[in-house]
């Protein structure tokens, strides 16, 4: 084993091996580590503790106040399942395709922009499992703007053998500006409690020293639902159909704390 002759002025000489010296120089370097991170550990404690300090060394009021709303959807989605199977295969799909475009072009839907292909499939494996005659399928999405509009294509795709239609999702457009005029009621609504709950205290409310947004946003969605409009033999195909989808529920609730003066 290698190892070194160390001198010190007392004459006294000490033998080290070089791994001696090297498991010297890693104690050192943890020893430098572990007081570099108590020190920022240390550092941090004490920040922290000064901010809450400054918080908590002033009397404040703490507040949660929700307020929520009702808005009519204005973007609704349909979908619309074409499939040989429902003719038992002696209409096409190509066919069934052409119908349903001019059935909607005479709805007054704007088929380039509303109307778009999701899913196209066919029970090909199946021709191969059981020999039985290939049934293609193609799944469409159609966005219209309002319920009365809804119910027309649904009674106008029925009058012409389409009728797995489902209702996969309902929106409401302005829903971003809603949230944004929601928190800003729900802040008021916080600080009208807030300087409610100092009076009989004869005090003043101060400024708001915390706000947080608790939750801001949709609370019932009705998606994946089968859409079906029942119609009476004396009913006029012309006459709008009336139906009516459930209103979207959106709230927002904050929690305030106010200084107290």
């Amino acid at each position: 084993m290698t190892s070194l002759i160390i001198s010190f002025k007392s004459n006294k000489k000490v033998l080290v091996s070089y791994r001696q010296i090297g498991n010297m120089k890693y104690i050192i370097r943890q020893k430098i580590a572990l007081r570099i991170l108590i020190t920022l550990l240390l550092i941090t404690s004490l920040t922290s503790y000064g901010q809450s300090k400054n918080f908590i060394d002033q009397p404040y009021l703490e507040t949660t106040a929700r307020v929520d709303t009702l808005v009519i959807p204005d973007r609704i989605y349909l979908s619309i399942l074409i499939t040989e199977a429902d003719t038992k295969g002696k209409t096409s799909v190509e066919k069934l395709e052409n119908k349903m475009a001019d059935k909607l072009k005479t709805l007054g839907i704007d088929i380039e922009k509303q109307l778009t292909l999701t899913d196209l499939g066919s029970n090909f494996k199946k021709y191969f499992l059981r020999k039985v005659d290939v049934q293609k399928d193609k799944e469409y999405s159609l966005l219209v703007y309002d319920a009365v509009t809804a119910g027309r294509v649904i009674m106008g795709l029925e009058s012409i053998g389409i009728s797995n239609i489902n209702l996969t999702k309902i929106e409401y457009s302005g829903l971003e500006k809603l949230k944004i005029n929601l928190r800003q009621r729900a802040v008021g609504a916080a600080k009208n409690q807030a300087e409610a709950m100092v009076i009989p205290l004869d005090q003043k409310l101060g400024h708001a020293l915390f706000i947080s947004d608790l939750n801001t946003g949709v609370q019932n969605r009705m998606t994946n639902r089968m859409v079906r409009v029942q119609m009476s033999k004396e009913s006029d195909a012309d006459q709008p159909i009336e139906i009516e989808f459930e209103k979207i529920k959106i709230e927002s609730t904050v929690n305030v704390k106010f200084a107290i003066q």
